[in-house]
């Protein structure tokens, strides 16, 4: 199987179903969570050449914001990822609820993710030519095409976005709502160590029948015997950061299934958005982390909306929060 392989900067080798709750727990329609999750597996089994592996050497960090609600202001998602490629961060997580579902705003989001990736490419590749770029801290000059170079910009789906035709939209963009990803760790002296990233479809408030089963079968479990930490992100929190607010969280069964699959992974943070609320706890040796919105309508003012995540060498793991100044015009 080719690997699609995302050379990292300082790289120095080539390597269930229901449908969806609102914020508020409100039901309205939309695509149903096994549907999601079929025509999300079929991309992977049709798309296997375009694994993504990601490649790095010693400590790195990667940043998660959530719930950018965007409509027509691209400012606060613009910031995000300016914020993470100026920090030199491995990869961006977004927790779902991207953009309002609307067709002229996921127009704006692909142009935004397009000026994103041009950014990108700019600053950690050199063009040999009009077709081919090079990894600047490639030692192997590997020459890629510009559309084989791989936008480290990973989201999870959230209900807002599968409201009406949003996952249409969405999927066009996005193409898998629930998907896996490893992270190579070059230790040096030909050492190497492996983190897990899992994304899960949990926008109608549900993981739905099918994906249990393929979570059963061991479809997320990862080519590794052993991972040094798994990083699990999804929309659909798992606490709720205050037991009075009304917001939808799992079914119990579901939730007592996830909690035993996030030991049986060895889960070393669990990402959440959803309920607009910060919360982190610890559990069962897990953390927790419930992000606010960093949607600039609801939160106008400057804030610390994001978590940037930093992996040392050793594997140990450190949270900060990262703050936001765009303010809506």
């Amino acid at each position: 199987m080719k690997l699609r392989i995302l050379y990292i900067v300082a790289l120095c080798v080539a390597l269930a179903s229901c449908e969806k709750v609102n914020p508020q727990g409100i039901i309205l329609a939309g695509t149903e969570v096994e549907d999601r999750v079929e025509m999300s597996r079929l991309y992977f089994d049709n798309h296997l050449e375009d694994v993504v592996v990601l490649l790095v050497k010693g400590d790195y960090s990667f940043i998660v914001g959530a719930d950018s609600h965007l409509t027509t202001d691209s400012g606060r998602l613009d910031e995000m990822l300016a914020i993470g490629l100026e920090h030199d961060d491995l990869f961006y997580a977004h927790l779902g609820d991207i953009a309002d579902t609307k067709a002229e705003y996921y127009i704006t989001l692909d142009a935004i993710y397009d000026r994103a990736k041009e950014n990108y490419v700019d600053k950690y590749y050199d063009q040999v030519n009009d077709f081919q770029y090079c990894r600047k801290d490639d030692p192997f000059q590997i020459l890629m095409q510009y559309n084989e170079i791989e936008f480290p910009f990973f989201p999870v789906v959230g209900n807002h976005d599968i409201t009406r035709n949003g996952w249409a939209l969405w999927s066009n963009i996005f193409h898998s709502s629930f998907y896996e990803i490893d992270v190579i760790v070059d230790l040096g002296n030909d050492d190497y160590a492996f983190d897990h990233l899992i994304f899960l479809d949990s926008a109608s408030g549900t993981l739905g029948r099918r994906q249990i089963d393929l979570i059963r079968e061991g479809v997320l479990d990862g080519e590794h015997d052993f991972y040094r930490n798994t990083f699990v992100f999804s929309h659909t929190n798992i606490f709720r950061p205050q037991f009075f607010e009304f917001a939808s969280t799992f079914p119990r069964e579901e939730q007592f299934f996830l909690l035993s699959q996030f030991k049986k992974w060895q889960t070393t943070a669990v990402f959440c958005g959803h309920v607009h609320t910060w919360d982190k706890r610890n559990y069962n040796g897990v953390d927790y982390i419930t992000l606010d919105t960093m949607c600039e309508r609801e939160r106008p003012e400057p804030g610390d909306y994001l978590v940037r995540t930093t992996v040392k060498a050793g594997g140990d793991v450190e949270y900060s929060n990262v703050r936001m100044n765009y303010s809506p015009k």
